[in-house]
């Protein structure tokens, strides 16, 4: 009764208005990034992360859970009307959805990406609400070689499971952790890697490397691939609801929920690799297999769920580990941390107000989700019309005036220029970026949990894997990558069918 209680106070302060325009503004804004081919959810927090330093903790963080699930939603519309998956996530969702719009049948694959994202995104949710406390009373028993093999396992599948090379997904993970080097040791005192220069005394601010790799970076990729001319829309046709929609649909909704909370939950890919298992499980138990390819509904119903589940099912780490396994959670994770809030096991008792206003919001946002994604999906295709130009201009420009509001620090600007560069490469060269934040965050708390525990154990190496639960967790670790490895295998059939037919440029 004790988080149902917590739940229903969570719910008392999200249903206040102020906190209700505050998850609008979240869930459009995030739908509307979504919609947009090469901005997405990790982008927008990205960019607002500054601009929200005088909101107070709930309602930044409602306006971020909003862009976060919104960006999932919105991410459908893209895939199946313009045949560009904004994210690899939504690659499968391209594949059959937009195979359907162009048969007639866009109204069924939109509204299946709706109502799916709905059903699985609130299943997905419950979930978490179930969850999520009892995680956080066990996390608290956790001793720091236990904290440091989990910070190892999201190291190694963040950085091999995102992107299409574990070699440069690595690389990426040095340059974060190597980033996250540069400043003060808060042990000796002495200076690391600062070349001389005061404002890296501190450390760079994760907040300038999150706009830096995800704003900056992505926008200059983006616009160095612009194409030219209008955008081609496939029109929505057919109709949204029949009998047969409905009896092909339930049940992939629910085995792609099933299939996508579970991953979200262990840092294994998050909603990329979900989705492509869902795809996998619809088409091995689909009585017309032939459709697939072709623009079968179920492979748009499951994958679609399996992504939302998923989604919901990364806050679980994040929430009570703190633990980011998704570039949109990592910057998440940077907006607690803005606001002086460590996520983990801690949060449900020093911050239970607030945390649980941000799962009752989460409810909230899914119907919100749900009423803007069906009635309005040609408002949405509007979107798509923005001139390029303007969009990514705005990007640069609210990039430097957030980041030079951080600190109100010229130097800033200088850091955030860099970043955006490199990032721009990495992006050019195929280099996640994601695993860049996770180990920029994740390495200095990596790097204090080994030191406590090689002083507890008085240099004993062996303490970082003789705990019990650390053993657990390196096997664990050892089968997520090889399923990883098996669903990397499959992923380049589907991958090469959409590219196929996706244009080269957004």
């Amino acid at each position: 009764m004790g988080s149902f209680s917590a739940l229903l106070d969570g719910f008392a302060t999200a249903a206040q208005p102020e906190y209700l325009l505050y998850a609008l503004l979240g869930v459009t804004l995030g739908t509307a990034v979504g919609v947009l081919p090469g901005i997405g959810p990790a982008m927008t927090v990205a960019l607002l992360l500054p601009l929200t330093y005088t909101l107070e903790p709930t309602a930044a963080l409602i306006i971020f859970a909003g862009i976060y699930y919104g960006g999932m939603y919105g991410g459908s519309t893209t895939s199946i009307l313009l045949n560009t998956p904004g994210e690899s996530a939504s690659i499968v969702t391209a594949l059959e959805g937009n195979r359907m719009a162009k048969a007639g049948r866009g109204a069924a694959a939109l509204a299946t990406a709706a109502i799916g994202s709905f059903v699985a995104g609130t299943i997905a949710t419950l979930l978490l609400t179930a969850l999520a406390p009892t995680i956080a009373d066990l996390a608290v028993q956790l001793g720091p070689a236990d904290y440091a093999a989990l910070m190892v396992l999201a190291f190694v599948t963040v950085a091999a499971l995102l992107g299409s090379s574990p070699v440069r997904g690595l690389a990426s993970l040095a340059l974060g952790l190597f980033i996250g080097l540069v400043g003060t040791d808060t042990l000796t005192g002495q200076s690391r890697f600062t070349l001389g220069v005061d404002t890296l005394a501190d450390g760079v601010d994760v907040v300038v490397v999150a706009v830096g790799v995800f704003a900056v970076g992505e926008a200059l990729y983006v616009a160095s691939r612009l194409r030219h001319g209008p955008v081609e829309v496939v029109p929505v046709g057919g109709k949204w609801f029949t009998r047969e929609f409905w009896s092909r649909s339930w049940k992939p909704w629910l085995r792609g929920t099933f299939i996508g909370f579970p991953i979200g939950t262990v840092p294994a890919g998050g909603a990329d690799v979900s989705t492509f298992l869902s795809y996998a499980a619809e088409k091995k138990l689909s009585k017309r297999p032939e459709e697939f390819g072709k623009g079968a509904i179920e492979g748009v119903a499951g994958p679609e769920a399996a992504n939302n589940a998923a989604a919901a099912g990364v806050l679980v780490p994040l929430l009570t580990l703190g633990l980011p396994t998704t570039a949109t959670a990592a910057v998440i994770v940077a907006a607690f941390q803005s606001y002086g809030i460590q996520p983990g096991p801690l949060l449900f008792t020093n911050n239970s107000a607030m945390v649980w206003a941000l799962i009752a919001s989460l409810y909230i946002g899914n119907v919100m989700l749900l009423v803007l994604n069906l009635p309005l999906v040609k408002i949405w295709v509007k979107v798509l019309q923005i001139p390029r130009p303007y969009l990514y201009a705005g990007i640069l420009l609210f990039a430097a005036l957030g980041t030079y509001a951080v600190n109100f620090v010229v130097d800033d600007l200088v850091v955030l220029l860099v970043i955006g560069v490199v990032g721009f490469f990495m992006r050019r060269h195929g280099y996640p970026v994601a695993p860049l934040v996770v180990g920029l965050i994740l390495g200095p708390m990596a790097e204090e949990q080994v030191r406590r525990t090689l002083q507890i154990s008085e240099g004993d190496l062996s303490a970082l894997v003789t705990s019990p639960f650390a053993a657990v967790v390196y096997a664990v670790l050892a089968v997520v990558v090889v399923v990883a490895a098996v669903v990397r295998v499959r992923r380049p059939k589907a991958a090469a069918a959409v590219e196929d037919k996706t244009p080269t440029a957004v």
